[in-house]
């Protein structure tokens, strides 16, 4: 008997070790007790416990209206690349690495930045114990998920390089709420099936990076902060626009998403795989504001135009 209990205490040490070292979401840690959770990423990277850390929560009183936020300049956004795109289960999310390299310019940006990959962070996205997994919050409320397009420099070959600089990377992050089908989400959703475990990866026809977006003339309006990645390395160096217009998605597609794993089979469901909000610290969320000129205020010059109109027309 007590060689048997040493076989499975060693068992259990060899288990265990395999994933001491590495980090993990809380929802991983009944499966790997020794891995490190968000509070003890800085372990593992001692950036993760830095004065610009990602997400936040955005208090919309406090964000300084920014009148140099224009909209943004999206280049090849809306092309469809000849090459598939790659979507693979890393053991964290859904990663679509992209062939094509949409970019971004404009909106305080500085510099243009071109799209590599693009994934996801959601929470328990089905009834009834749905909980929302978005990184990013509002005023403390969260959506059921959160969609983020990373982007590197333009004058940069890669993610490595671009660790290099103070501002090599820009995120686009857009909430995603429960609504509506989107039928253009139908082929990658579709693919989750085929990468339900780490390691699995798949081929998907490309589709334009905008079909995936809210409108265009509905991006307007977003929020600026300097952060970081929400995972480690947790680099500091990354410029976040945060759009206010949700990208949609049915609860059935949503519930899509529980078919995925931590790692292999029999593993964890791959849930609530987000960071918690970081102190702000002394930073600014800045505000893009209304992009153009309100309606109203259009039509509170109609009835001066027309006055003066009709006073020159007066014998």
């Amino acid at each position: 008997m007590e060689l048997l209990l040493l076989a499975l205490f060693c068992l259990h040490i060899l288990k265990t070790e395999a994933v001491v070292g590495h980090w993990c979401y809380r929802s991983q840690k009944c499966e790997q007790p020794q891995c490190e959770d968000p509070l003890r990423w800085h372990l593992i990277n001692k950036e993760c416990k830095g004065d610009k850390q990602s997400p936040v929560n955005i208090v919309t009183r406090n964000v300084v209206h920014d009148k140099r936020l224009k909209p943004l300049t999206f280049e090849g956004y809306d092309v469809k690349g000849s090459a598939k795109w790659k979507v693979e289960n890393n053991g964290h999310t859904v990663k679509v690495t992209l062939d094509a390299s949409p970019k971004v310019a404009g909106g305080g940006l500085g510099r243009k930045y071109k799209a590599i990959e693009f994934h996801l962070h959601w929470g328990v996205p089905v009834e009834p114990q749905s909980i929302p997994g978005s990184e990013h919050s509002i005023d403390g409320e969260k959506y059921p998920m959160e969609l983020h397009i990373v982007h590197i420099r333009d004058d940069v070959p890669d993610v490595t390089e671009a660790k290099k600089t103070t501002d090599g990377i820009a995120v686009l992050a857009f909430f995603v709420k429960a609504d509506n089908e989107n039928k253009n989400y139908a082929t990658l959703l579709s693919e989750l099936e085929n990468i339900k475990y780490k390691g699995q990866e798949s081929k998907v026809d490309p589709l334009p990076l905008s079909s995936l977006l809210p409108p265009e003339e509905d991006l307007g309006r977003y929020y600026r902060y300097e952060g970081s990645l929400t995972s480690p390395d947790c680099y500091e160096g990354v410029t976040w626009t945060i759009f206010e217009k949700p990208v949609e998605l049915s609860l059935s597609q949503l519930s899509q998403f529980t078919v995925l794993h931590f790692d292999g089979n029999n593993s964890t469901r791959m849930m609530e795989n987000f960071r918690p909000v970081q102190p702000l610290n002394e930073r600014k969320v800045l505000w893009s504001g209304a992009s153009i000129a309100l309606p109203t205020a259009k039509l509170l010059l109609l009835p001066l135009a027309l006055t003066c109109t009709l006073s020159s027309l007066s014998p």
